[in-house]
């Protein structure tokens, strides 16, 4: 493929709610430029874009694919992106790069749930976009229901057709498009008819020509003043007009198709290429970015176990030429550039240069990942990277062989290379590696990568809640004594404590001792002897906290005392001072805050109270009501899963460590007796 100036580029993102069609519409878009010489279908799975073993299996996208295809002296990068919110991250990460977006929309289902939420995302980086209606060949597929659906649902723009649908169902055949007033029959094979608009159309077709008029005189004073004034616009005129409105984000124009069955398709390129914007196209006349420093960001990073990694960037200014050193301002450390490529799907086409605004791949760049930016060493800037969504699921996760832990370790290190929305972190007092997702599919997706990829078979299983064991009450003069005698010297150590309940800190010692009762020499030692106690309560076996030691008294012997005596000593009266101070379970509550529309406010609030939640505030946040609440993490580790179904997936929430608090009592009870049951049966 040759290399494109700036100005014939389009970086287009096709968007949509899953099972809507995007992986389809490419399709269709690859082989009606020629790139592919036969139609994959999802089902087959046998298409360009979706050729992961695990979108093969699932037949859904769950990774961006880049498709270039050369149109009419253009070239448009085509980025199909996941429609599962499990892989939002992948979609925010093509945000970033492109410069409009398609977003598909199915003729039947009409507008879903991810379909909104990217939309919001959109409107928050103002990225011009189209709407295409696919399915029309489906059963009960309705264009007006959806288009009448769209104006309401996104009633902030000037959503309008700029194409009509001839038919419906098994009799789709075509098109009308209104800005030439012709229609586009396409019922014969491999054949598109250009014919007058059948009759029982032309008064609809004349009404929605009319709305396409005004928006497009809306995007322009002069085209303005000239339809106020009664002047009949040129279809040249209004093509400027409704550019300008586009690329302003004010108009949204709606078209339809069958990416399927290719009916209306191929005039989605000419679309592109006439109405959505170029890399250039918001610059100012007088900045050339060719002669700029070279920029680039890296948006997408794939870990091959074979190729090793693969770093897809955009060129945001100067250019990229093979067998090339950028520096890369992120890891402050030079890159070496061998080759360029362009991806179609997983094919590799080298390339010599990239322009600014085109998007290629590299490979074996030794410390480059997702939201870097590359640059030359005496122009270090820095571009704006890209901001993930934080993972919303756990699991523990642990090796299925023994002796796999490093293996596992560094195959999701590679990982999260290429998935920034993944986290594993290793909790200390469970003693569990925790693997953190964005939703139930994207976590067994992993799991299956890492056997796959990296031939690492782990089990999961649910987190292990970190209890903690404190007191209620003080228990006062406790005694604790280390005496044995086995010929030669024997131990020796004696002491007496005070134990109390300390709200300030996790742990405090303190010392009264009078006359010498216990050497200085052996202090410490009471004091360590306590702290090595600590981890293992006498409950359920959980770490004590929040307590106050004090050593009040306590004997020894000249010749059989030590400091492991004393050690032995202290941790016997440590836990004999527990039983006397009315010990009870502690479990981590968490800060959440919950973003949801506001119908759904009663549903959430009574899925707290029922989680033994506690809701602390509620304020307006856009569209949306943001809900801060407490409550404990043993019911929190699922609610990613539950805020989905109470909200049909339009609800999102963070949620951060708040504070230990006690168990109630009939729950309590349950946890000591679940521990104790564990113990009895691993000592068995």
């Amino acid at each position: 493929m040759k290399t494109y100036e700036s100005s014939k580029i389009r970086n287009v993102g096709i968007v949509a709610h899953g099972g809507a069609g995007k992986t389809s519409l490419t399709e269709s878009l690859l082989f009606n430029v020629g790139a592919i010489t036969r139609l994959g279908k999802v089902d087959d799975g046998n298409t360009a874009m979706d050729y992961l073993p695990e979108e093969i299996k699932r037949k859904i996208t769950i990774s961006t694919a880049m498709a270039p295809v050369e149109w009419n002296g253009y070239k448009i990068n085509i980025l199909d992106t996941p429609g599962y919110s499990d892989f939002i991250g992948d979609v925010i990460g093509t945000l970033r790069v492109v410069d409009s977006l398609i977003f598909l929309v199915c003729a039947v289902s009409g507008v879903e749930v991810q379909t909104e939420i990217i939309w919001d995302y959109a409107d928050e980086k103002n990225i011009p976009r189209i709407v295409y209606v696919n399915k029309m060949d489906r059963e009960n597929a309705n264009f007006y229901n959806v288009l009448s659906q769209l104006q309401s649902t996104f009633s902030g723009k000037h959503i309008i057709p700029i194409q009509l649908p001839i038919g419906a169902e098994d009799n789709f055949k075509g098109i009308i498009d209104l800005i030439n007033m012709k229609a586009l029959d396409f019922s014969t094979s491999g054949k598109i008819a250009e014919t007058d608009i059948p009759a029982e159309y032309q008064d609809d077709a004349a009404t929605y020509r009319l709305n396409l008029v005004e928006a497009a005189a809306e995007g322009d004073d002069e085209l303005l003043m000239k339809y106020l004034e009664g002047e009949e616009l040129s279809t040249e005129e209004i093509i400027q007009g409704l550019k300008i409105g586009i690329n302003q984000g004010k108009v949204v124009p709606v078209l339809c198709g069958s990416a399927l069955k290719n009916i209306a398709t191929s005039p989605l390129l000419d679309i592109i290429i006439d109405y959505l914007p170029s890399p250039t196209s918001n610059i100012s006349d007088d900045k050339d970015l060719s002669k700029e420093p070279f920029s680039a960001l890296v948006f997408k990073t794939v870990a091959d176990p074979y190729v090793g990694k693969i770093n897809y960037l955009r060129v945001f200014s100067g250019s990229l030429k093979a067998d090339s050193v950028v520096y890369n301002v992120n890891k402050e450390n030079d890159e070496k550039i061998s080759q360029l490529f362009i991806m179609t799907g997983k094919n590799q086409q080298t390339v010599a240069e990239a322009k600014p605004g085109d998007i290629v791949a590299l490979t074996k760049l030794q410390t480059a990942t997702t939201g870097d930016t590359l640059t030359t060493k005496g122009n270090p800037q820095t571009l704006e990277g890209i901001e993930f969504p934080s993972p919303t699921l756990t699991v523990a996760v642990q090796p299925k062989s023994k002796g796999d832990e490093d293996k596992l370790s560094n195959a999701i290190s590679r990982l999260l290379e290429e998935d920034p929305t993944i986290r594993l972190e290793k909790n200390t007092e469970t003693r569990e590696t925790l693997l953190s997702g964005m939703g139930e599919i994207h976590l067994d997706i992993v799991v299956e990568r890492l056997q796959r990829k990296f031939g690492v078979e782990v089990v999961t299983s649910d987190p292990k809640i970190p209890y903690r064991e404190t007191i209620k009450i003080a228990a006062n003069n406790i005694e604790g004594k280390h005496k044995k005698q086995s010929g030669g010297h024997g131990q020796y150590g004696h002491v007496f404590i005070n134990l109390e309940p300390n709200y300030e800190s996790e742990f405090e010692f303190h010392e009264t001792i009078f006359g010498g009762a216990v050497p200085k020499q052996y202090i410490p030692a009471v004091e360590k002897g306590i702290r090595e106690a600590m981890p293992e309560g006498i409950l359920a076996g959980y770490p004590v906290t929040n307590v106050k030691v004090t050593l009040t008294d306590g004997s020894y012997h000249p010749v059989d005392s030590s400091e492991m005596a004393f050690k032995i000593a202290a941790a016997i009266a440590f836990k004999k001072a527990l039983e006397k101070a009315n010990p009870v379970l502690l479990e981590p509550y968490m800060n959440v805050e919950v973003s949801v529309p506001e119908q759904f406010m009663g549903d959430i609030i009574g899925d707290f109270n029922s989680k033994r939640g506690r809701i602390l505030g509620m304020e307006p946040k856009g569209k949306y009501q943001l809900i801060k609440a407490c409550a404990p993490l043993a019911e929190m580790y699922r609610y990613a899963i539950d805020l989905k179904s109470i909200t049909q997936g339009r609800g999102s929430f963070k949620m951060s460590f708040a504070q230990y608090e006690e168990v109630p009592q009939h729950i309590a009870e349950k946890i000591i007796e679940n521990a104790r049951n564990a113990k009895l049966e691993k000592s068995s």
